[in-house]
């Protein structure tokens, strides 16, 4: 059972209440922000793992057979909300739904993970770039035949990338906007 601090309500709609409560809790070695890599592809050899509640047990059934899955969760570090922010990889500020801030109207995270296994209540992965103890909304498996395109653009991060080169912001974190 959870906590009754991860149970809470998230925005509101004309006079329409949205609920939800977390599913489980995300277990990580990452207890601060500036520890956390980017996108967690970028240190693959970090491993975590998320135990969901009893009663949903039977839901990580078949799990197993993809190689990765998509973690939703509540950035529950953040407790500011900004409509522009400036991302690790560059100086210059973006608009909130450009980059990947947790500074969010509704503090929602994704993050794609890598399934190692399913043990009972728990999936043990890797590409790990949430703290501990993130409270879990939700796990959907990542699909190759829905969830790539070849024709994406993305944006002002191309440019970072360019030559199939990885940046050394990737890693390396400048937390300013987080302490």
């Amino acid at each position: 059972m959870l906590p009754q601090e991860w149970r809470f309500a998230l925005g509101e709609t004309m006079n329409n209440k949205i609920e939800m409560e977390p599913i489980g809790l995300i277990h990580t070695p990452y207890f601060e922000h500036r520890d956390i890599p980017i996108q967690g592809r970028f240190k693959p050899e970090v491993e975590a793992w998320l135990e969901v509640e009893k009663k949903y047990e039977s839901g990580l059934m078949d799990l197993e057979g993809f190689s990765y899955a998509i973690l939703l969760y509540i950035f529950h570090g953040s407790d500011k909300v900004m409509m522009t922010g400036r991302p690790f990889l560059e100086d210059t500020s973006h608009g909130i739904f450009s980059i990947r801030s947790p500074h969010r109207p509704n503090h929602i995270g994704l993050s794609v993970v890598r399934v190692i296994c399913v043990d009972g209540c728990c999936l043990h992965f890797s590409n790990v770039d949430m703290l501990d103890k993130t409270p879990l909304l939700d796990i959907k498996p990542y699909v190759s035949h829905f969830d790539s395109f070849s024709d994406a653009s993305n944006g002002w991060i191309d440019k970072h990338f360019e030559n199939g080169k990885t940046p050394g912001r990737a890693t390396r974190k400048n937390t300013k906007d987080f302490e």
